[in-house]
């Protein structure tokens, strides 16, 4: 390792002092804290840009964030740390934007089932997260006799009302990033990778694979453009997909739609028929200390709503959890930006109970994976959110001492080797 500070190696023989030089580990930490969390909130910002959605003070602080990391510019813990804190509170501008970039642009999300599984003939499957590439692929197909299905955070396409109005859309197909190798391997046709969480992909499915504008993998071809021409003859060429109905499900619980019924919810918690509120949800991943979210979903209590959102519902989407005082619940919010959206109920609510968002009956129970979560994380903690249960391990990059400092501040724990019973026998105060 090289100090740029004193230009010595700092290897024990020259430079000896990190502290002294400004690059100890905790402030390494620090700046990659920043740095994950600028990434994530770039990813949404990029998104909303699409779509129109724009914000200079967002683009200022980007540029301000990245010089702060800069080689000899900030030893100060608390200024970064700080900045660190704003990056969340520009995240949940940008996921502002993004929410009305997508309801001005596809409508306002509303409950939908889903078809899950395929229809005989020929398909196109989609992942990722680019809601804009799918609706240019569903009106460049819609005379192709061509199926289009979601994949992983595609799924809440099918609640929008002008993506869903094209018959194509035919349904949802598979699960979450991570299982991308076995099912994209069983799907015959052409895959298009949208954003970020594809994988390097097999020899199986590689010459169907595309991929648009920055995401771009070994043997796949990327797309630079909208023009999906060649994707949709592909389809026609490749072997149809059978009739195989895996079931449905119910999507599109869009903060809007909660806060709709939010003298319901209300009441419903007042009389004792909802007991507590839990989000689980966040970005999913294989290791399987991740079992922690689906045990904690079917352990909640009857009286219990679950809020969920990210690809992190595919560890628990997959049961009947019913209804409570006439709601689903467990609800589906839609996409990790979503995050939004569940940060305007929270609020909703605290002022409908006239309390703190820390005083509600709600537990976060977060699952982190990406540069995305960091930046999502980094909104809660702006927003003052305590309590937060992550994981299912403590983030690499963070040392002992910053982690401790987020302990204090913000009660931030990391998920235990599985749910603790006091999790499930919380009450309404």
């Amino acid at each position: 390792m090289f100090c740029n500070q004193c230009e010595q190696t700092a290897n024990g023989v020259g430079c000896v002092d990190l502290g002294v030089c400004g690059k100890d580990p905790d402030m390494q930490a620090l700046q990659e804290l920043l740095l994950y969390g600028v990434k994530g909130m770039a990813a949404y910002a990029h998104h909303a840009r699409r779509l129109g959605q724009t914000d200079e003070e967002v683009n200022a602080f980007i540029e301000e964030a990245l010089f702060a990391t800069m080689t000899n510019v900030n030893f100060d813990l608390d200024s970064l740390f700080e900045m660190c804190l704003e990056c969340g509170r520009h995240n949940l501008r940008v996921m502002e934007m993004l929410d009305r970039g997508h309801r001005e642009r596809f409508g306002t999300p509303e409950p939908t089932t889903v078809y899950e599984g395929t229809k005989a003939g020929p398909g196109i499957l989609v992942t990722g997260h680019d809601l804009l590439d799918l609706a240019d692929l569903l009106e460049q197909a819609k005379d192709a006799g061509v199926n289009v299905y979601t994949h992983g955070e595609m799924l809440p396409a099918h609640s929008y009302p002008k993506l869903k109005a094209h018959p194509h859309l035919a349904g949802h197909y598979g699960t979450a990033w991570q299982n991308q190798h076995m099912e994209f391997t069983q799907f015959s046709g052409p895959i298009v990778a949208t954003t970020n969480c594809v994988l390097i992909p097999w020899e199986t499915y590689k010459d169907r694979l595309f991929t648009t504008r920055v995401t771009a993998v070994p043997g796949g071809k990327r797309i630079r453009g909208n023009d999906f021409s060649e994707v949709i003859e592909l389809a026609k060429q490749c072997p149809p997909l059978p009739e195989d109905k895996q079931g449905e499900s119910t999507i599109g619980f869009h903060h809007s739609v909660i806060l709709s019924l939010a003298d319901r919810i209300v009441e419903a918690v007042k009389s004792g028929q909802v007991k507590h509120f839990y989000l689980i949800g966040g970005c999913d991943g294989a290791e399987l200390g991740r079992n922690y979210f689906t045990e904690a979903a079917l352990r909640v209590p009857q009286d219990a709503v679950i809020l969920t959102l990210g690809c992190g519902k595919y560890r628990i989407r997959n049961h009947d959890y019913g209804t409570v005082a006439g709601l689903p619940r467990l609800l589906d919010m839609g996409q990790c930006n979503d995050s939004y959206g569940a940060i305007q109920v929270a609020l909703a609510l605290a002022k409908a109970f006239e309390c703190g968002v820390n005083d509600l009956p709600l537990t976060l129970l977060v699952s982190w994976f990406e540069q995305k979560a960091v930046a999502v994380l980094l909104t809660l903690l702006s927003l003052g959110v305590k309590g937060i249960r992550l994981g299912p391990n403590p983030p690499a990059f963070i040392t002992p001492k910053i982690f401790q400092i987020l302990q204090e501040k913000f009660d931030l724990k990391i998920t235990e080797p599985e749910p603790p019973a006091e999790l499930f026998e919380l009450a309404t105060t």
